[in-house]
């Protein structure tokens, strides 16, 4: 072939420490956007992104010229350093150091995309835990229950 084309979509998904601060609501569009931004200059494409004060879900596309580990080193990293900017509220903010990425087919991107949208409504009904574990187990992923939660 002489061109390298690549269509990936995935569901990430990472949380805050359990010992950082949560991220205030009002401010969740300007971590959005922030991300955004992000990951549009690593030359992929945002679907959506949502969330609610402790753990944020992106759909997107993984860009083929970097890592997946790289990727979403650099929108933790990134995003970190930003929301420490607007407010002394911040000042001991941080991600957990995991994170989960499911694969999105291309028939499946509606569906994932408006469970993103709705993640304020979702979790009136489940917990981030009972919704992570589920996640797992949907995409039978071994992971130990001691330390799946942990810092």
């Amino acid at each position: 072939m002489a061109q390298s084309l690549a269509q990936v979509y995935i569901h990430l998904v990472f949380h805050t420490k359990y010992s950082s601060v949560t991220i205030r609501e009002e401010d969740l569009p300007k971590l959005f956007a922030y991300i955004d931004g992000i990951i549009v200059n690593k030359n992929a494409m945002v679907i959506q992104i949502g969330g609610v004060p402790n753990h944020i879900h992106i759909l997107c596309t993984l860009p083929r010229t970097i890592s997946m580990a790289d990727f979403v080193e650099d929108i933790k990293k990134c995003s970190s350093k930003w929301i420490k900017t607007i407010a002394p509220y911040y000042s001991q903010f941080a991600w957990q150091g995991g994170y989960a990425v499911f694969s999105v087919s291309a028939s499946g991107v509606e569906k994932v995309k408006a469970y993103v949208q709705n993640q304020k409504e979702h979790h009136r009904k489940k917990t981030f835990e009972e919704e992570y574990v589920a996640f797992l187990k949907a995409y039978n992923i071994d992971y130990n229950p001691e330390y799946v939660f942990k810092d």
